[in-house]
């Protein structure tokens, strides 16, 4: 039994088969297990795939069941030749399971419809295509509860994340912008410091400047009234 499966290497060992008489190339795949709600319908599935093609008058199929893995297999549903899958009588199952399958398509799932608390159990998919040799076999395990558990809703979470990713990202927008402001205030305070600066230098170089002028003509005038 595999949950996966792997399409190359069954590929790879059916281009095998072609070559060889009864060679063994048959892959049964189910889930592990299935919940289904007390009073639901649920779908059984189960397919197969082998190197041949089905043949009605060589083909063999059976579900059955059991309670747990050390009771003894019931058979509720098989293949008839004639009928195709027919269920069997007076089962614990009544009339209460379905084919819902595709024979075409290698598609033997089944629906149980009303399902009861007693239902869970083990199904097994067992499938014979000869002339594969093996004997493909599945098991699910059925586990029937009041109620299915809340699906977790990822929208939720990412609306969430989405809004405190834009908070984040807007609160440092506003932080980058503050820190500009400041630094161009600052820069403009410190020009105007500087230009005060230059202005009293200046001011003050013009007053030395006429001073010494005055000096000079007051130095003038003084030679001249000697010299008279």
């Amino acid at each position: 039994m595999q949950s996966k499966f792997d399409y190359p290497s069954l590929t790879i060992s059916c281009l095998t088969c072609t070559f060889n008489t009864g060679c063994s190339c048959m892959d049964v795949i189910v889930p592990n297990s299935i919940n289904a709600v007390n009073g639901s319908t649920v779908k059984i599935p189960c397919t197969f795939t082998s190197c041949y093609k089905m043949d009605v008058t060589k083909f063999s199929m059976n579900w059955t069941y059991k309670e747990t893995s050390n009771d003894t297999e019931e058979t509720f549903m098989s293949f008839n030749k004639k009928r195709g899958m027919v269920p069997a009588r007076f089962t614990r199952f009544g009339d209460r399971v379905t084919f819902a399958g595709n024979l075409d398509k290698n598609d033997v799932s089944i629906i149980l419809s009303d399902v009861q608390l007693d239902d869970v159990g083990i199904y097994n998919c067992n499938v014979i295509n000869p002339p594969d040799r093996i004997h493909g076999y599945g098991a699910i395990q059925l586990n029937v509860v009041t109620e299915l558990p809340p699906i977790r809703d990822s929208t939720i979470a990412v609306v969430i994340g989405a809004s405190v990713g834009g908070a984040l990202a807007l609160l440092i927008l506003s932080m980058v912008v503050v820190k500009c402001l400041r630094r161009h205030r600052t820069q403009e305070l410190i020009s105007e410091e500087k230009m005060e600066e230059e202005g009293k230098l200046e001011a003050e170089g013009v007053a030395e400047e006429e001073t010494k002028c005055g000096m000079h003509m007051f130095l003038h005038d003084i030679n001249g009234q000697l010299d008279i």
